[in-house]
């Protein structure tokens, strides 16, 4: 499978010369199958750059699924140019947010006073379909999920795809145990030996200490977990808003020598936008 990052940044959009290297853009991630199926994970601001993409590479049909509906991970889908053409057909994943499922959450987004346009404005074929839920299949990937521990749910991913996996777990508090979650070790056993694990990664060690039942993350937590789960690869996601390019490099080069010091052979880096990885 391939893998793009559209948008990596927490919370809201930033802009900036000190943004430069790990982008601005809100969590959107495309995963293209073996087969030739268009995966899109989280529809923030990135996805509106992916969106012209989509449209300069011609593809036409899409599936859209979700970690869950805060503002940072929908922000995108009224800038989504490719609902404005009838040839695109997009699949959506049909699942409750606090209640309200996927079709309520686009219509909230896409009314007044908010948005000028409404869903029944765009021209694609859409549709909303429940089997994107659980364990499902996209072409040639196999798709598992997991409720993550986040303040009003979310869910984390696991890709999987000639014996490769990738895991997705943007949103997710290692220290605390919010309502819904399935707790650490069933999140380890999740993730066990992923050949790649995107994860939150919002707070230093100093700023968790504030931030706790907040929903995010501290970095130490998460070089911790990832050693347990034997990843091969980890990527730091949800990249704080204030977070500068320089402050993020420092932290990358902290965490290189805390996983020496622990005899860890794993690959860290930040996740920046417009990365590119094929497993």
């Amino acid at each position: 499978m391939d893998i793009k990052c559209w948008g990596s940044r927490g919370s809201i959009p930033v802009s900036g010369d000190e943004y430069v290297k790990y982008g601005g853009d809100t969590t959107c991630i495309e995963i293209t199958a073996k087969t030739g199926e268009t995966i899109i994970v989280d529809a923030g601001t990135g996805l509106r750059r992916l969106g012209k993409s989509l449209i300069e590479r011609d593809i036409t049909k899409y599936y859209l699924i979700f970690t869950h509906a805060h503002w940072d991970h929908i922000m995108g889908i009224a800038f989504f140019r490719p609902f404005l053409f009838k040839k695109v057909e997009v699949i959506i994943q049909d699942r409750k947010f606090s209640g309200i499922n996927t079709h309520d959450v686009f219509k909230k987004v896409l009314e007044q006073p908010f948005f000028p346009i409404t869903l029944k404005d765009f021209n694609a074929d859409i549709k909303f379909e429940k089997r994107l839920n659980n364990k499902f299949n996209i072409g040639s990937v196999a798709i598992e999920t997991i409720p993550v521990s986040h303040f009003g749910g979310g869910l984390g991913y696991k890709f999987i795809e000639d014996g490769k996996s990738f895991v997705f777990f943007t949103d997710n508090e290692l220290g605390f145990d919010h309502s819904g979650s399935r707790g650490y070790d069933a999140h380890l056993k999740f993730v066990k030996n992923a050949d790649l694990l995107f994860h939150d990664g919002e707070y230093t060690k100093e700023e968790y200490k504030r931030k706790i039942n907040w929903g995010h993350s501290s970095i130490p937590q998460v070089l911790a977990f990832a050693v347990k789960a034997k990843v091969k690869k980890l990527g730091l996601f949800h990249l704080n808003q204030d977070r500068t390019d320089r402050q993020m490099d420092k932290i990358v080069n902290k965490c290189k020598i805390e996983l020496k010091k622990s005899n860890s052979t794993i690959d860290c880096f930040a996740v920046p936008c417009n990365f590119e990885i094929t497993l």
